[in-house]
């Protein structure tokens, strides 16, 4: 194996699995996208969000965008979650204001009984396109991510026909409880689907990938474990977890998930993904060494003013680290928000964010 496999900056790698870091890798969720003004230019000119989608040099600018202002330690792939059930003939088309929606959501025993997994080297061949033409842009800088959205995320969409949260999960959650048997269908060819997709991602260049369960936190306690975990489980075990020599590390996210974080822990993933709600010192002491955590700074914070910016950055770094700061110096903490980077971010609060993380992080393993 080529020691070029691996990208001249690892840090997100070796914090992912746990190995000792200088400082704390940075990354944000949704970090190419409509908060910089050259996003909405590239997007003007491909027409739509989804032409966007579906270009892969187009999408190869988009996600290089941000690591051109901003010292960013990873690479996440320009894709959207709903791929993979547009993929799957539902019809996927977003409504001005409105977003995004299905012409054909499954409401049907019979079109559920007819979900079929699409093959991604050939029905999502632009999103394989498009990662092997971030690879080759990259330049082996940086880390690229790979993604997909939760069986029971893409579920919510697929049944409501778009976000379930827009009508309280009313559509999906009335077939879970009534005919579990078509929910768990539609999740068992979803979860071959996702599989399919991130293995394929990872055959193309994708050095890390990340299930988005957005969606989790609106199921019960017992719903959560049977119709998302369990499907989440199954993708990480039918994950390949190396390629071209090297590891592959798998995150895994369900938003409003803390009260979960232990059992998220033990399904086989290499790092768990918390939102703003959960303390990261206390995750940690939860789920001790078994995993690396993500996160998890409230996406709002960066409308404070740039002091409040650094501070509340500086407070999520100590959180995870404790008194001492014992814990940066021997990785296992990715920096990220708690969830999406709003589209109304001011840039220059990122740059103050990323600048603060780096530096204080460094600090902090000096000290250790």
């Amino acid at each position: 194996m080529s020691p070029s496999a691996r990208p001249k900056n690892d840090v997100f790698l070796r914090a992912l699995l746990r190995e000792p870091v200088e400082y704390t890798p940075v990354w944000l969720m949704r970090q190419a996208g409509r908060y910089l003004p050259e996003y909405n230019e590239t997007r003007r000119r491909a027409g739509s969000f989804l032409s966007l989608c579906k270009n892969p040099q187009l999408a190869c600018e988009v996600t290089l965008q941000p690591l051109s202002r901003f010292e960013l330690d990873a690479a996440i792939l320009f894709s959207d979650i709903l791929t993979v059930p547009d993929a799957m003939g539902l019809g996927l088309y977003f409504a001005d204001g409105e977003g995004p929606k299905f012409e054909r959501p499954l409401r049907e025993e019979w079109a559920i009984r007819d979900l079929t997994a699409p093959d991604p080297n050939v029905h999502l061949r632009y999103v394989m396109d498009a990662v092997a033409e971030i690879r080759r842009a990259l330049g082996n800088s940086v880390p690229l991510i790979g993604f997909s959205g939760s069986p029971w995320t893409l579920a919510c969409y697929m049944v409501e026909g778009g976000s379930g949260s827009a009508t309280d999960y009313r559509t999906v959650k009335t077939m879970l409880y009534d005919r579990p048997d078509l929910m768990h269908h539609i999740l068992d060819v979803t979860a071959t689907a996702v599989t399919d997709y991130l293995n394929a991602q990872i055959e193309s260049g994708a050095q890390a990938v990340m299930i988005f369960d957005s969606w989790g936190g609106a199921l019960s306690h017992a719903a959560y474990r049977e119709f998302s975990l369990a499907y989440m489980q199954r993708i990480v075990a039918g994950l390949k977890r190396e390629h071209d020599g090297e590891r592959v590390p798998c995150i895994v996210f369900t938003k409003g998930g803390g009260q979960w974080i232990e059992a998220i822990a033990g399904i086989g993933c290499d790092a768990v993904g918390l939102d703003w709600t959960s303390d990261l010192g206390e995750a940690r002491r939860r789920v001790g060494d078994r995993v690396a955590l993500q996160g998890n700074l409230d996406p709002m914070a960066l409308f404070a003013s740039p002091d409040k910016v650094a501070a509340e950055a500086r407070r999520v770094l100590d959180s995870f680290a404790g008194d001492a700061g014992e814990a940066r110096k021997s990785g296992g903490h990715v920096f990220n928000l708690g969830h999406g980077i709003s589209q109304f971010t001011p840039p220059e609060n990122v740059k103050v964010l990323v600048d603060t993380v780096h530096s204080h992080s460094r600090r902090g393993s000096a000290r250790g």
